[in-house]
């Protein structure tokens, strides 16, 4: 698999490069981590853990992951922000959120000198720091996956193709009743459709640079949303919900998670995932240590094993979600194969919008423009 953030230092040349050169070299487990005991803790998205992944870590390692799941960054940041963070050992946050931990003092440095850095495809190792996972020279996350949010469609009520497929599509008239959105990343995906027919007062990345930058947007990009608004069947903020609304609530068009239509393609149902012409927002995760973690030999044993090609392989086919294992591909089923040339073909992947850095103002904020959206 492979990915490009121009602006980040990974490109997709140098990311599939690392792989190829990197293979599946790295045994599934070292030998420091066979014949432990104990338990890790592990705060992660829902549905990004399988019962076989859990299974094979605490047979390869003799440790016992407990596995609790959350639905957003948010409910991920105020939980542990709630508990002083404390209570996890291991938590899965997006890399353009870490300031905002470091900020609360909710996690602590990595030890880089315990990572199996290796295992890990260097372009994502590098690109990552300057999208959030570094603070002030400090790392406090490692890279284990990419993915994107896009097109969701129904292939027989609203087929897209690539190269004509646009986040305006969902807003057309003809999806009056049909469409849902998470509130506000959907706002971005207006503010790059209105970007591409220059209708923004200045480029969207600008917004998350300065709060008069950003009221100056996002007033245009509020006000085509209420104007639209009767095209949203359902808004959505986890899979669940996303998915319910393709499953349940007779939407047909979308912006959503790539695991999102995947799971629904797999139940059997016509769905089809696109990246738009705008570029589809693309974001990077990993996995960080809570300040008040207690079982930290556990944690980076978790950390390096998720790291190893066969358990990024079995999460990339769990998910559907790019790994950053080095190998994983290797591994990788055709079913993810074929889903993944199919969400991005031609020159999408050259295409991808990375989310920058979301300081705790923009934060803020955005979330008061969702509110007015959602309440409109």
């Amino acid at each position: 698999m492979t990915t490009i953030v121009r602006r980040s230092g990974i490109d997709r040349r140098s990311l599939l490069a690392g792989a190829a050169a990197l293979g599946i070299a790295a045994p599934f487990v070292s030998r420091r981590a066979l014949a432990q005991s104990g338990t890790v803790n592990i705060f992660a998205w829902a549905g990004y853990l399988s019962d076989e992944m859990l299974a094979a870590f605490e047979a390869q390692t003799g440790i016992r992951p407990v596995y609790t799941p959350y639905g957003t960054n948010d409910e991920l940041l105020n939980q542990l922000r709630a508990a002083g963070g404390r209570g996890f050992d291991v938590i899965w946050p997006t890399v353009d959120r870490i300031p905002n931990y470091v900020e609360l003092g909710l996690v602590q440095p990595i030890d880089e000198n315990r990572v199996e850095w290796d295992r890990i495809i260097p372009s994502a190792v590098e690109g990552s720091a300057e999208m959030g996972a570094v603070v002030d020279g400090v790392r406090y996350q490692v890279p284990s996956d990419w993915g994107t949010e896009a097109l969701a469609f129904d292939r027989d009520q609203a087929p897209l193709e690539y190269g004509s497929a646009s986040y305006g599509d969902i807003w057309k008239p003809e999806m009056e009743g049909l469409a849902t959105v998470r509130g506000h990343s959907g706002l971005v995906g207006i503010g790059l459709w209105l970007e591409g027919e220059g209708r923004l007062p200045r480029p969207m990345r600008e917004a998350f640079a300065s709060e008069e930058a950003m009221r100056e947007v996002y007033d245009v990009i509020l006000a085509e949303a209420i104007a639209r608004k009767a095209n949203i069947a359902q808004f959505w903020s986890n899979e669940n919900e996303a998915q319910g609304a393709f499953r349940v609530n007779g939407c047909a068009i979308g912006q959503t998670w790539d695991s999102t239509a995947a799971g629904l393609a797999r139940e059997g149902l016509p769905i089809g995932y696109i990246a738009p012409k705008e570029g589809a927002l693309a974001w990077m995760e990993g996995l960080a240590i809570p300040s008040g973690a207690e079982n930290l030999d556990a944690a980076y044993t978790f950390i390096n094993w998720m790291m190893t090609p066969e358990a990024g392989a079995m999460y990339a086919n769990h998910t559907s979600i790019n790994t950053t294992a080095a190998g994983a591909e290797e591994f990788l089923s055709e079913e993810n194969k074929a889903f993944f040339a199919a969400a991005y073909p031609g020159d999408a992947l050259d295409r991808l919008w990375w989310w920058p850095i979301q300081e705790s103002w923009f934060v803020a904020r955005r979330n008061e423009y969702q509110d007015r959206f959602l309440s409109a």
